[in-house]
């Protein structure tokens, strides 16, 4: 090493930059935006979890005050509303609906002796009569039927619902034993986390590899010119498009049907619904991500430039879209993105089908919203390769 000669290099890339500004830009946004969009992302508590209450309490009339008392109803107010959006439901039947088709996560259930098994209870305790302590069987069992396809989001419910419990007893005197019984979920009976992770780890990684390859491949093609060379034939820029975008697919149900094949045969994930249709979902995301690689191809030109996509790709997507944690843990300003990343749909669609067991009648809002994204990014790919034509 002569003299200070490997400053020429360090002068030489730096006066590159001069002639790619969106390079240095990147490099030095890149790093503020993934740090904030971080630090916002885990900021955030879980809130707006829809929950259905059936209050079948009968209540107890209080000789000295000579009116009913509902204990359920103390339970119900020392419940954390910041987290809980709670609404109401005169039958079990109706509430359980809203649970199989998914307008809110749990159904939380009080019995109609609910009060009065606590009172009698206390009574009993109070006399010290044993016998009348044995021969009350139920104490007071509040049940809950979730939607176990959201692992974290029911857990939060059961753990508040226990909280708020023991928080009305501790400020009523009443030592009393009550069960919350979980026993009975509407989906995803004996569902863990993992089963709530693979379909996510699927979704993002279909979702990443294909636009990645899609995006990189179609600007090779710029550079070495092959591009161009088909652009002079006859053939329009929507076949052009159509094609890759076709080569494409193929390549990312290939992907979809191994990721499908190792979540269910390596890690035994459950799948209740049809495994065809898992398959679809997939597969139509890979459509997805191929349109969007081959619209971004359009602002790099070079390999080098189209990696420089690659934080602005992951990032939201792995942050927003519901991957490893809920919508409703991400801030309540934020959730507006996550619905215009179409990992968000795919992911919602994918967990629907193996843990819930839904079909198409169910998972179509899911479906079309895959089929617009495609649509308008193939459009867009389309409308630029246009562009570059008449340029050319």
């Amino acid at each position: 090493m002569k003299g200070l000669r490997f400053l020429m290099v360090t002068k030489k890339i730096f006066w590159n930059f001069r002639h790619d500004k969106r390079s240095l830009a990147l490099m030095l946004l890149a790093p503020i935006l993934s740090m904030m969009v971080f630090g916002i992302a885990f900021s955030g508590d879980m809130e707006d979890v829809k929950v259905v209450i059936v209050n079948l309490d009968q209540g107890h009339q209080a000789p000295v005050f000579n009116q009913s008392v509902k204990i359920s109803q103390s339970v119900i107010s020392n419940m954390d509303r910041d987290v809980l959006d709670i609404s109401y439901s005169s039958s079990i039947e109706d509430g359980l609906k809203g649970v199989e088709d998914g307008t809110y996560y749990s159904l939380i259930i009080f019995p109609e002796n609910f009060t009065m098994n606590i009172m009698a209870y206390k009574s009993a305790m109070a006399s010290e009569n044993v016998t009348a302590i044995m021969g009350i069987n139920e104490h007071s069992t509040v049940s809950i039927r979730s939607d176990q396809a959201e692992v974290s989001v029911v857990s939060e419910v059961n753990r508040l619902v226990m909280q708020a419990i023991a928080e009305t007893m501790e400020q009523g005197g009443f030592d009393v034993p009550i069960d919350v019984d979980v026993s009975d979920p509407v989906y995803g009976d004996g569902a863990t986390f993992i089963d709530m992770f693979i379909p996510g780890i699927m979704g993002f990684t279909i979702f990443l590899l294909t636009t990645t390859l899609s995006l990189i491949t179609f600007v090779g093609e710029r550079t070495q010119g092959t591009l161009y060379r088909l652009m002079a034939t006859p053939i329009t820029e929507g076949e052009i498009i159509l094609g890759y975008a076709l080569a494409f697919s193929i390549l990312g149900m290939a992907q979809v049907a191994l990721l499908i094949a190792i979540a269910v045969l390596v890690f035994d994930v459950m799948v209740v619904g049809n495994l065809l249709l898992t398959f679809l979902i997939g597969s139509m995301l890979g459509m997805v991500s191929v349109s969007l690689g081959i619209l971004l191809s359009s602002l790099a030109r070079r390999e080098s430039q189209a990696i420089q996509f690659y934080p602005l790709i992951v990032m939201p997507t792995f942050l927003l879209a519901g991957i490893f944690w809920p919508l409703e843990s991400i801030p309540a300003y934020l959730r507006p993105l996550s619905y215009g990343i179409p990992v968000t749909y795919a992911i919602k669609g994918l967990r629907s089908v193996m843990v819930r067991g839904w079909g198409v009648a169910e998972i179509w809002p899911q479906l079309l919203a895959l089929t617009l994204f495609a649509t308008a990014f193939l459009l867009g790919a389309v409308l630029t390769l246009k562009m570059e034509r008449r340029r050319a």
